[in-house]
Order: structure tokens, then sequence, then C-alpha cells
């Protein structure tokens, strides 16, 4: 069995959801308590073994390949400093993988911009995580996937549980259970209606995919909202080859939204283990305030 060694990161879109703080900063780098967003899925992507990561990026949005980069005169000013837990800190993206970076030339899609990763990825298969999807989890949601691989190697799709009324927002799977939360996916649907949704399984932003989805990529034409979509390309390729769904343990906060980048913030910021008990007190202190005054 090859071992998956390479990671992609793609962070090439407009990031509407979240303007205007998102018109000039890119939405990957909006910050969740004290690191970008971005940060969050490279050291999950690291966490998982992998070694070689390649983000996927667009027009003005240099500043992820800055953040990335070693700064070296940071670093010598912090030493100097004797500040050794923020050089600590500002070396740790840059120092534990390979990160490399293209330019998604033209926003096309979520397929668009795996297929902008083809001569990266070569013949091996690869994990794909989303930046947008934040995942809490004891175990990182992608070391979990890559224990399951180990058992049933195969193209692969994280799955969650959601109410029916936002099956709209997700590709969906129909799922032939094989364990309590392990599925082959019988076919997959890019945002359909509640109607016709075949489960409430929705796909979430971590995959491992073999590189045979090139070839679908290839084959595939505008889908949902005139893009080149990656569930499209999927669907093909679960025809040809069996592919599974992995329902994960965890929480997961779409902070490519303001509601979902609020929730990640004060999860994450209760979890610190620095500002934990600080943001603990103060929302504490917020609750209370608001129900004296019959805010709640």
């Amino acid at each position: 069995m090859v071992k998956i060694r390479k990671a992609v990161i793609p962070a090439g879109g407009w990031g509407t959801r979240c303007l205007p703080a998102s018109k000039a900063v890119p939405k990957e780098m909006l910050t969740i308590v004290d690191k970008p967003a971005i940060q969050y899925a490279v050291e999950e992507a690291i966490a998982a073994g992998i070694t070689d990561i390649l983000i996927i990026t667009g027009r003005n949005k240099g500043c992820i390949e800055d953040h990335f980069d070693r700064n070296v005169e940071l670093e010598t000013f912090l030493d100097i400093k004797g500040k050794e837990g923020a050089l600590e800190k500002v070396r740790l993206p840059a120092g534990f993988a390979s990160i490399y970076f293209t330019r998604q030339q033209e926003q096309k899609g979520l397929g668009h911009a795996v297929c902008c990763a083809r001569e990266f990825v070569g013949r091996e298969p690869f994990a794909v995580l989303l930046p947008d999807d934040l995942i809490e989890a004891e175990i990182p949601c992608l070391k979990q996937m890559m224990d399951v691989y180990q058992r049933r190697p195969g193209t692969m799709v994280a799955v969650m549980e959601v109410a029916r009324d936002e099956v709209k927002n997700y590709g969906i799977i129909k799922p032939v259970r094989l364990t309590s939360n392990i599925f082959v996916v019988g076919d997959l649907v890019e945002k359909p209606s509640p109607v016709r949704a075949p489960s409430n399984l929705a796909i979430v932003g971590r995959y491992i995919i073999a590189p045979e989805i090139f070839d679908c990529l290839d084959l595939v034409g505008p889908g949902a909202g005139g893009e080149i979509q990656l569930t499209d390309a999927l669907k093909m390729l679960a025809e040809k080859d069996e592919m599974y769904a992995y329902k994960f343990y965890g929480t997961r906060f779409d902070v490519g939204n303001i509601a979902g980048f609020i929730s990640a913030n004060i999860q994450m910021g209760l979890n610190h283990p620095e500002y934990g008990k600080e943001v603990e007190r103060k929302m504490l202190s917020i609750l209370d305030s608001r129900l004296k005054v019959g805010s709640l």
C-alpha cells in the first residue's frame, strides 16, 4: 500500500461570505484566536504524517506565502529579546513540512483548484483539506481517516450528519453501511433539494483521493453554480472503484461564514491552554450581564 505523504489545500476563493473582513485580507488568514484559519489545516496535515503540502492560492493572496515562509529578521529580533515562546510560534508553520505554492489563475470551482495540483501529486494518492472547515478533535480528523485507510485503502471522504433542510448546501452521499461510522459510497449528489437527497450525510472538507481523480476531472463539465465540482468527479470515480465515507469524531466549524467563524473562536478560545480560563471568565460575565438585563 502506498503511503500518503502529500496534501493539497485549496485557498484561492474570493471569500465573499466573510466580506467585508475578507476584502483586503484573505479569508484563510483571518485569525481563529491566535492563528490564521489556514494554519489549523496545515497543522492537521502534519499531525497526520503529511510531509509535502501544496497550497493553491489566487490573486492578492501573497500574505499566505509570507506566513509560511521564514522571517529571519523577526526571528533574530525575538532571539535577541529573549522571547523564546514567541520565537517558537513563528517558526512552527514553516518547520515541519515542505510547503509549496501554486496559483489558480481563474476561480472555476473546487474541482478546478484540485486540477492545479496534478503535477505536484503525480500518480500517488493524496489528501485534500479545505481550510474553511476547522475540525476540533482529540485525534485530528485527517489522522482518523489515515488510520481507516490502512485497513481500507481507497478514496475516502469525511462526512457528518446535517439537518434535512441543510442538505442543499452540501455534497450528499448515498451510504451503504459497513460499520457504525464507515460506509461504502453508493452515489454522490451535489447540493440536492431535501426531497431528492439520498441521505443527510454531508461531505465536509477532508478527503483522501486516488490520482485517477484527475482523469475524471478532465471529463466533467461545469456543475452546480456553473463551476467544476469535485463532487461530480468523485461520483464518476465511485462508479469505477469502491469509495468510502468516514463519519469522523469531532466538531466541525465552517469558518468561511461569520457565524461559524465566531463559534470557532469561542470554542478554540475556551480550549486554549494559555487563554482558556480568562476567556471562560469573560464569557460567563457577559452572559450574566445579559441575563440581568433580560437580553436572553
